[in-house]
């Protein structure tokens, strides 16, 4: 009788956790498959026009891309990939290499004068969109050749 009682309200946690789960473990499962994910300063490497930014000018411009507003994802049809990573403009991309454990992702920036295209390149996957922020559009300081 006892363990009927006992097996009952367990699978009645475990049912109850299923249908509802807390707010932490939702957050951290989205979180996972989120297209422009925060980043970590302590992970980012950043480089514009082939020179590393200082620390200050690095948290600040990780800070302003983790506040961008999500506008579009560009959709890539296969073979097009090429033309998304170095495309034939005559804007300079910072370039962000983020490496978590064993997973390395570079990060393309183009800075336009109402968005930002993103461009993230995972081994032979490439995933471009657009954001919108403020700051970094307005920020010619982050874009200046602050190198170490």
């Amino acid at each position: 009788m006892t363990w009927t009682v006992v097996f009952s309200l367990v699978i009645g946690i475990v049912i109850k956790m299923i249908m509802s789960p807390p707010s932490a473990v939702v957050a951290w499962i989205t979180s996972k498959f989120a297209l422009h994910a925060k980043l970590n300063p302590t992970d980012v490497k950043l480089t514009y026009n082939g020179n590393h930014l200082d620390e200050e000018e690095k948290i600040k411009f990780i800070d302003y891309f983790n506040e961008a507003t999500f506008l579009r994802k560009n959709h890539i049809f296969p073979g097009n990939e090429k033309l998304f990573l170095h495309p034939e403009t005559n804007v300079t991309p910072v370039v962000m290499n983020v490496s978590k454990g064993k997973t390395n992702i570079n990060i393309y920036v183009y800075r336009y004068d109402d968005h930002l295209d993103i461009v993230k390149q995972h081994k032979k996957k490439v995933v471009s969109y657009s954001v919108r922020s403020d700051k970094l559009s307005t920020s010619t300081k982050v874009f200046s050749v602050n190198a170490i």
